[in-house]
């Protein structure tokens, strides 16, 4: 997501130049019911910094972003987790945000200087949030003021981790813990005493290998088939789809949404396909089958597959790569997840050109360097990220203009299907 400047914007006292980069990853924080609480807001700036100079950077970035796109939108409404340095709270920059959806993000070994104190509990009256992160036990005056206290899962073992949790009887307080990758470390963490969980876990569930998938999703799997034929064979996709009460219902749904902009009401399969054209339909079918494929599931997985699908697709034009294709391999990346099966298992049933399928298994092929980036934005890995738009010669100002464009487009899509 692109930075922008903002005139006589005390966050801009440094100048960056032009051909700094500048990253941004939203992590989801799930509640034990796999529901999003909140999002943590990750940005990287700058070429080779000190680590000190690093995070007053990603700081004032983060709140430069925050305030010009809104975090209302970057966190759809939620609480938005600002990652903050202690400089950036003693001299009020955090302030020009929204309280009521802000929480202040301070590294726990943080000095609880008298700037610092005072400044915490005016930002506590004012109605703002203080979380301290990667917090190791050692109790300072700012732990009494926080709301949220996380710890990194991975950093610890159980025994390091449950001293650090001991004696935190606040009511309000809530734990969270962050890293979690697995579903067995997203049990023991709530085991533990864990309230919020921060990681890709529900990206990575327990898959079966040679696990059944039932008939209905075969049909879809099917459907997805005839969608990689140009043209389509219209009358037998229209027979798949109309065999499916559900697929139909989301898909007309989808279809009268202001996604495809179609101004005539669409009461049939057939006339849908006829009226949108194959490459839309080919998008909104994709998008049906994987909100059926994760019905089951937390409903970020799917709103991460539209991200994916629709940066893959909006970059493909950049790097020379097919967009029907990019968009179909950034969705059907996480369908492994959402059907419980492994991504060998699934590529197997696929149609795909050999070269996707191998996008999909993770091969370093060009087919799946949209991806690759896409996967380490997802996880702050910059360093990844340079690596794979140096590898495709492309700015990585426009792969974050498109993951920008993605993330709404995806609420977009999301808030159609609900």
């Amino acid at each position: 997501m692109a930075t922008f400047s903002i005139p006589e914007n005390p966050l801009h006292s440094t100048r960056e130049s032009n051909e700094e980069r500048c990253y941004m990853a939203r992590q989801p924080i799930l509640d034990a019911c796999s529901n999003v609480h909140g999002y943590e807001l990750l940005f990287c700036g700058g070429r080779q910094p000190t680590e000190a100079a690093e995070s007053e950077l990603a700081a004032r970035t983060v709140l430069d972003n925050s305030i010009v796109q809104g975090l209302e939108r970057l966190a759809r409404g939620l609480p938005a987790f600002v990652p903050c340095t202690a400089n950036a709270i003693t001299r009020s920059w955090v302030q020009m945000l929204p309280p009521n959806l802000t929480v202040v993000e301070l590294p726990a070994n943080s000095e609880p200087t008298f700037e610092l104190m005072a400044a915490c509990r005016q930002l506590k009256e004012m109605g703002f949030w203080l979380a301290l992160n990667d917090f190791n036990g050692t109790v300072t005056p700012v732990t009494d003021l926080a709301d949220y206290i996380k710890v990194d899962f991975a950093a610890h073992d159980e025994a390091a981790r449950r001293a650090i949790l001991a004696g935190f009887d606040k009511a309000s307080l809530l734990l969270v813990a962050k890293n979690v990758e697995t579903h067995e470390e997203f049990r023991q963490a709530a085991a533990e005493g864990f309230h919020l969980f921060q990681g890709y876990y529900f990206c990575f569930p327990e898959l079966v290998r040679g696990h059944k998938i039932p008939g209905n999703r075969l049909v879809h799997l099917e459907i997805l088939e005839l969608l990689q034929n140009n043209p389509y064979d219209l009358h037998r996709l229209s027979q798949l789809v109309t065999c499916d009460a559900s697929l139909t219902y989301r898909l007309l749904r989808l279809v009268n949404s202001p996604i495809c902009a179609v101004r005539q009401e669409v009461t049939s399969i057939q006339l849908a396909l006829v009226l949108i054209g194959q490459e839309s339909f080919r998008r909104i079918a994709t998008l049906a089958i994987a909100s059926d494929f994760s019905a089951e599931q937390p409903p970020e997985l799917l709103r991460l597959a539209y991200v994916r699908g629709r940066f893959c697709e909006l970059a493909a034009r950049l790097c020379r790569q097919t967009p029907a294709e990019q968009y179909l391999i950034g969705m059907v990346s996480l369908f492994p997840a959402m059907l419980h099966v492994t991504m060998e298992d699934l590529v197997r049933m696929l149609p795909l050109r050999q070269k996707a399928s191998d996008a999909l298994r993770g091969k370093d092929i060009p087919e799946g360097a949209l991806l690759q980036w896409m996967i380490a934005c997802e996880r702050g890995n910059w360093a990844a990220c340079d690596g794979l738009s140096a590898s495709l010669g492309l700015e990585q100002s426009d792969l974050v203009h498109c993951h920008s464009q993605a993330l709404v487009w995806a609420e977009t899509s999301s808030s159609s299907i609900a």
